[in-house]
């Protein structure tokens, strides 16, 4: 049996973000994985949904092209080469991980672990002891039960970027930003797009001023967006609702992921109230001493980067280096579509409750000279804050590069700094932003 300081069950990027970081701390590190490397996030979900979603920036600057004096014809799609390009770029971050892990001392161990006794676990008939063990299982697609559903042949998004022809017809099952962010690829590559949402919007997460400017935009581009829809059957080649009949040559279910607890149920950890996420302390360790957690086993947010986060605070708190926990104010969440969208923090009404003198202003990127002057105007900068402090409590970017903009006054949040220090600093002109500075200028004015 091999024994090493830190065990992490699987390679996502809970899993190999903490294996860098305890081997960096001086730990002994394997982790095993019995899929790719790089987990949901790298093979199946953020890297190749952004890599055909950058397909869908160039096409639209080709319109603004040619509606602006230049004349651009774009002939054909290559689908195929638009996948063999997202492959690469796959197969590219995974050897950077594998070299991240031969050059830390990291053993690398792929197949299915099997739960032994204690920290013991087993993969292809070899034992592995782990004096700290952090588990990073992920999750997997949740597939409701729809009658129908297990008699045709339907993609979840697990099994989407295996596509390797285009669809005349999509439907998408789910108006998450999962749901949303593939029906934007697809439609730009020339796809008819339907998105059946059951509940009484899309993108119920998102701040109700971005998700109008994205629903408009979405319609705009001639996706077909039904809410409150009643699935009433699936059968080959169509969606059934209760008034209406959907056609397609593919079907996307993307309704949403549940968690990979065959582990934690076979070692007997213990399970939050509702019993769908491992119960874990401020450190991340769950209730068999040793046995740490995160990621999309423990909820919250359950994004990459958090992921990433909660692994490193784990690992630490293992080292003898506890710090106070990842706080989910303090997540950024991104949709990448045109106009991107990322927010953090409390919204107003969220804010309101907890009983804050709440500020909240916004600025549009249509008074931006830089937005104007790249033809980028749709969206806006708000900021919620409060009088006492006017502490920043929480924001929201719609428009060019918002999953980058937001950092900006992210930082300045997790410095402790306040609204007054974003207006007082000098912003670069002509820049998109300013509008941040301008956002902040205004909230001052509140005395």
């Amino acid at each position: 049996m091999k024994s090493f300081d830190v065990l992490i069950i699987g390679a996502g990027p809970g899993g190999y973000v903490a294996a860098e970081e305890a081997a960096q701390l001086g730990n002994s590190v394997a982790v095993i994985e019995r899929n790719a490397v790089g987990g949901c996030c790298l093979n199946v979900g953020c890297i190749p949904s952004k890599a055909y979603l950058q397909y869908s920036r160039w096409l639209s600057a080709v319109q603004a092209l040619n509606k602006n004096g230049i004349s651009v014809a774009v002939n054909q799609i290559d689908f195929p080469s638009v996948v063999r390009r997202k492959n690469k770029i796959i197969s590219t971050l995974q050897s950077g991980i594998h070299m991240t892990f031969k050059r830390n001392g990291i053993h690398y161990i792929t197949g299915e672990a099997k739960h032994v006794e204690g920290k013991i676990f087993e993969v292809n008939g070899e034992r592995y002891y782990g004096k700290h063990v952090l588990l990073a299982t992920g999750g997997a697609p949740f597939i409701p039960d729809i009658p129908g559903l297990s008699d045709i042949d339907y993609l979840t998004t697990n099994t989407f970027f295996d596509m390797e022809t285009l669809p005349n017809r999509l439907a998408i099952i789910g108006g998450g930003v999962i749901g949303v962010e593939l029906a934007y690829a697809m439609k730009s590559f020339g796809t008819d797009v339907t998105i059946i949402e059951a509940a009484p919007d899309i993108l119920l997460t998102v701040d109700p001023d971005a998700r109008s400017i994205v629903k408009e935009k979405l319609q705009s581009m001639g996706i077909k967006i039904i809410v409150e829809a009643s699935v009433q059957k699936v059968k080959k080649g169509s969606v059934l609702l209760s008034d209406e009949e959907i056609p397609f040559d593919r079907l996307l279910v993307a309704t949403g992921r549940k968690q990979n607890l065959e582990i934690p149920m076979a070692m007997g950890l213990e399970l939050d109230e509702r019993k769908q996420f491992v119960k874990v302390n401020e450190y991340y360790e769950t209730s068999m001493k040793n046995v740490y957690a995160v990621g999309d086993l423990i909820g919250g947010h359950t994004l990459a980067h958090a992921a990433s986060a909660e692994g490193v605070k784990a690992v630490r708190a293992i080292n003898g280096k506890k710090e106070r926990p990842v706080s989910p104010y303090s997540i950024p969440r991104p949709l990448f579509i045109d106009p991107e969208v990322s927010e953090f923090g409390m919204s107003e009404e969220e804010a309101r409750k907890k009983g804050y003198d709440v500020i909240v202003e916004k600025m549009p990127f249509s008074f931006n000279g830089r937005a104007i002057c790249a033809n980028e105007t749709e969206g806006f900068v708000k900021i919620i804050s409060e009088t006492r402090y006017r502490e920043i409590l929480g924001a929201v970017i719609v428009g060019p590069d918002a999953a980058d903009l937001i950092h900006q006054i992210l930082a300045v949040r997790e410095a402790e700094g306040t609204v007054d220090e974003l207006a007082n600093t000098v912003f670069a002109h002509p820049t998109v932003s300013e509008l941040i500075q301008e956002t902040a200028k205004r909230i001052m004015k509140h005395q």
